[in-house]
């Protein structure tokens, strides 16, 4: 055996059933040249034992889908993972999961499957994306023997991008959510967070419309030339 073979971590075991709904799972787009709203879009939001996206695990999921320009609330997907190992810290603590909720949660296998079934080609909104899509792939890599390979565009990044004249310094979600007057029952909820969120993407979205921005692939490019502006700014 080689030693990178060694190092690898072992494929976990998937009966076949699981192994067929993965075969079946549609193939990743890239970002497409139809509207923004023709296109069907998911909000994501993970709740975790910690920040550090190579040591601490997903505990929640939230998620909800945008679809014809509106948040469609008949497709939301929420699910608390089966981690009874998890001990109880304060990131933990601020989620409102205790031991019981942790040990009575799903399968991660099963949970985190319905999570790429629901998702389907869509692509995937989040606050601060890089977080987010790291702690997903690593968990889907552990629990499915699964590599993600859906598109991400961070809404916190879209967010300064479209209102360049707005000084929020290391904006969060909940600056953003001040800013533009949203109403919020809940935070630190995955399905509070996505949903949330997603008024925020709207909002966002019917910005950049009015900036001649009106497809996936649009945003994704202007994003890039934002991001190289910034690093050149910042002398990166």
């Amino acid at each position: 055996m080689s030693l990178f073979a060694w190092l690898r971590p072992a494929a976990p075991p998937l009966d076949d059933a699981l192994r067929q709904r993965l075969a079946g799972l549609p193939k990743a787009k890239p970002p497409g040249v139809c509207s923004l709203r023709e296109q069907r879009w998911v909000v994501l939001d993970l709740e975790t034992s910690g920040l550090n996206p190579n040591r601490d695990q997903v505990l929640s999921i939230g998620a909800v889908a945008i679809e014809d320009g509106a948040i469609d609330f008949a497709q939301q997907f929420e699910r608390t993972l089966h981690r009874p190992e998890q001990k109880t810290n304060a990131s933990v603590l601020i989620h409102g999961l205790g031991p019981s909720a942790l040990a009575a949660g799903c399968d991660p296998a099963e949970a985190l499957l319905e999570l790429l079934e629901f998702i389907g080609d869509s692509p995937v909104l989040a606050f601060h994306a890089p977080f987010d899509q790291r702690m997903l792939a690593r968990a889907l890599k552990e629990s499915l023997g699964h590599r993600l390979q859906l598109p991400f565009l961070d809404v916190a990044e879209l967010a300064p991008m479209l209102n360049p004249d707005t000084v929020l310094r290391e904006a969060g979600l909940d600056d953003w959510v001040t800013h533009f007057g949203l109403q919020v029952d809940e935070r630190h909820h995955a399905s509070a967070d996505a949903q949330v969120t997603a008024e925020l993407a709207l909002i966002l979205f019917s910005q950049a419309r009015r900036q001649q921005l009106d497809s996936p692939l649009q945003l994704e490019q202007r994003l890039g030339g934002w991001r190289r502006r910034k690093a050149h700014h910042h002398g990166f």
